[in-house]
């Protein structure tokens, strides 16, 4: 009998991705009561069919510097769904073939399908939403099989449709998604319009195979690994870069796309030099549109979701929440849509597991505070362990090294009373406010510097402070704690 059957719930959730499978667990985690749809028969997501070459860009180290199972593993671990208990930790790690660290497709997929099967959290698929509407202040997701009725409706549906921009003869490129297997390419020359994550990888995986490869977009291509960021092709993908800097065959171009021609031989890209000015035609065997994808947000309308960047994206608080829709949250991917404080220009990591897995804590705990009434978790801590917590949390947190600058740990001051305060989305902190609170985070000032940051509120007042950086990321030091202890000393009991 299929769980989660059409009816009322105080949270509905929607997608078996990543995603929707970490909130789901955390909602059950916490007690809340949930139904959990998703129109696939099985879990996985977009992982299911998605990357077209099969190797990911984020790495998983099976041997680290910490244990595996042990939350401080997670710093190690960007692909793995997070849980309490330890045996259901580092899922992914125990799946990889060891050719790579980073996994395959298909190992991704079973880390996911594996997480669901040991914390035997119930799913209801085949269970397609086709529509949302409000009801008394309530949410109502129509679905393939009736209707369910939630106060809270999260949705992880993930940037799933393809997305190319309006431009004249695009209509007959294919889409990332429709990229055939990579020997059908073998001896022509390809144009890739397109140099984020999925260009390179495509340009990775036809490296083999491809006569030439030309890589076009506007703006020049981001490698930075430090910056820590899915703006940024990751380090697997500069070969096809370091191709184009030999002079190997591969061009990495500079240029806007004005129209794309289709004749009998193949194609002809007509464009616009960015970076150095100037027009050129490039002709190419084969033309790819690796331009991005879109949420499927015909399915809220009924709701008034806003939306950004050209509809692609849900607008939302820095809890993830729908800022025009209240009572709507996003999980997954589509939680790059709050970017966060984006100090020296580098957004969050909520585009990618090892972001997005630490988001969806944060917001079930926020909806269980906040819009269930439920008591939150607080823990006091004493005055003399305070220094200690926080430049243990910046040496070890997971949280804080996926997500830098991004979530941070909280220490609240409560009369005579100091309070554990938990794991909070850094933007909220410094915005809001609050009890007088310090708040720890590891900042990385984009030159590949990475240092404690720490915020100070004393009367509705927020001081930013930065401590030392240290060479083997180690801030369990003599300095530091001096360096803690002057600035959290006013808040102390």
């Amino acid at each position: 009998m299929k769980p989660h059957p059409p009816g009322s719930y105080p949270v509905v959730v929607v997608g078996s991705g990543p995603g929707g499978v970490q909130v789901a667990y955390w909602l059950r985690r916490m007690g809340i009561g949930y139904a959990h749809l998703s129109a696939d028969e099985r879990p996985g997501g977009m992982f299911q069919r998605f990357p077209v070459y099969q190797r990911l860009i984020s790495w998983t180290k099976p041997y680290a510097l910490e244990e595996r199972g042990t939350e401080a593993y997670e710093r190690y671990d960007w692909n793995s769904l997070i849980a309490e208990e330890p045996e259901h930790r580092a899922l992914v790690a125990g799946l990889m073939d060891g050719s790579s660290y980073f996994p395959a497709r298909s190992e991704m997929e079973a880390g996911i399908v594996s997480f669901v099967q040991k914390t035997s959290l119930p799913l209801r698929y085949g269970c397609r939403l086709t529509g949302t509407r409000r009801d008394d202040g309530d949410i109502v997701l129509e679905t393939s099989e009736g209707d369910y009725k939630c106060r809270i409706a999260i949705f992880a549906i993930g940037a799933t449709q393809p997305w190319k921009p309006a431009i004249p003869g695009f209509e007959d490129v294919p889409h990332y998604v429709e990229a055939r297997p990579a020997r059908e390419y073998a001896g022509k020359r390809v144009v890739i319009i397109g140099k984020r994550n999925s260009g390179f990888e495509l340009a990775d995986g036809l490296l083999p195979w491809a006569r030439q490869i030309l890589l076009a977009s506007p703006r020049p291509a981001t490698l930075s690994v430090t910056e820590r960021s899915l703006v940024g092709a990751r380090a697997r993908y500069a070969q096809p870069y370091e191709d184009h800097v030999l002079a190997g065959g591969n061009v990495v171009l500079d240029v806007a796309i004005e129209r794309v021609e289709r004749g009998d031989g193949g194609y002809r890209v007509h464009a616009r030099g960015t970076t150095h000015g100037g027009n050129l035609v490039l002709d190419a065997d084969e033309v790819i549109a690796a331009t991005g994808f879109q949420a499927p947000f015909s399915v809220l309308s009924g709701c008034e979701v806003a939306t950004f960047n050209q509809g692609r994206l849900p607008a939302q608080t820095p809890y993830w929440e729908s800022p025009s829709a209240p009572n709507i949250f996003f999980a997954g991917s589509i939680t790059q849509g709050f970017g966060g404080l984006k100090k020296y220009g580098i957004p969050g990591n909520s585009a990618a597991v090892h972001g997005f897995r630490y988001n969806a804590g944060v917001m079930c705990r926020y909806i269980a505070r906040e819009r269930l009434g439920m008591p939150a978790d607080d823990q006091e801590i004493a005055p003399a362990a305070v220094v200690d917590n926080l430049l243990r949390w910046v040496t070890k947190a997971p949280e804080l090294w996926h997500q830098p600058s991004y979530l941070c740990r909280v220490i609240e001051r409560r009369g005579a009373s100091l309070v554990l305060g938990g794991c909070e989305p850094l933007a909220a902190f410094v915005d809001a406010p609050g009890d007088d609170a310090v708040a720890i985070t590891i900042e990385n000032n984009g030159k590949g510097d990475l240092y404690p940051a720490v915020y100070v509120r004393r009367d509705g007042r927020v001081t930013e402070h930065v401590l030392d950086p240290a060479p083997f990321h180690d801030f369990e030091t003599p300095e530091h704690r001096a360096q803690l202890g002057t600035l959290v000393r006013p808040l102390l009991p």
